[in-house]
This record gives structure tokens, C-alpha cells and sequence, in this order.
């Protein structure tokens, strides 16, 4: 079984080490790294591919700004953002929205569609 690679870049130091300490015996997790300045983590995510990045929250209820940019280029991965003075904790994940849309069955309409020119009726088909 492939084991869950973890980075890890929770401030202060006090918590990232605690979350390290938790995360450390678990035999089917692997510490993927450790971050300890903030204006690294774009790069180390980058380098290492992490299934989980762990950072901080510093603002309980608002999503850290850095997740956007980090889920847009790593899809894949999932964000645990940890907030121990709040006594709470978010989980981030990006998902595929597939939509679809009807279009004249046309030549025009087709053209149109490719174009981005047509007016499109736009629904969503739950699988």
C-alpha cells in the first residue's frame, strides 16, 4: 500500500512540531517534508508532490489565501489548515465541476459553441 505523503508548514514552531510528532508513527503516512518559513511553501510543494500540505489558520472562517494559488497548480493534493487558538481546523480540496450544455444542433450552433458565441442553457447533470 503507498503511503500518504504529508508536508507539513504549521506556525509557530511549537505546533509544527506537535503535528510532526502525531503524524510520525503512523506507518501508512510519510513525512513528505517540513517548512518553517512561509515563503517557501509554493517551492517545496512544487519539488516534493505532497498528498496533504498542513499549514495554519490564521484567520478561523476565512480560507488562507495561499490555498487558492497552491490548488489551482496542484490539484491533486489536499490542504489541512489548523488553527490551535481557535480549537479548530478546515480541511481544502479541489474538485472537478464537469458541466455541460445544450447547443443547437446546427452548423451554426456548432461554430457557435467553438466560438463561444452562443447563448448556452446551462445545467448540471448529477452522476
Amino acid at each position: 500500500m503507498r503511503k500518504l505523503r504529508v508536508l507539513v508548514a504549521n506556525r509557530p514552531r511549537l505546533m509544527r512540531e506537535l503535528v510532526l510528532a502525531t503524524i510520525f508513527d503512523q506507518p501508512d503516512i510519510e513525512i513528505a517534508g517540513e517548512i518553517k518559513e512561509d515563503c517557501e511553501i509554493g517551492n517545496v510543494v512544487a519539488e516534493s508532490c505532497p498528498d496533504f500540505l498542513i499549514i495554519a489558520l490564521d484567520t478561523p472562517g476565512k480560507r488562507p489565501r495561499i490555498c487558492d494559488e497552491l490548488l489551482r497548480q496542484h490539484p491533486q493534493m489536499k490542504i489541512l489548515a489548523l488553527a490551535p487558538e481557535s480549537n479548530s481546523s478546515v480541511f481544502f480540496w479541489c474538485a472537478v465541476d464537469i458541466r455541460s450544455a445544450r447547443v443547437e444542433s446546427s452548423e451554426d450552433g456548432i461554430l457557435n459553441a467553438l466560438r463561444g458565441t452562443t447563448q448556452l442553457v446551462e445545467h448540471r447533470q448529477v452522476v
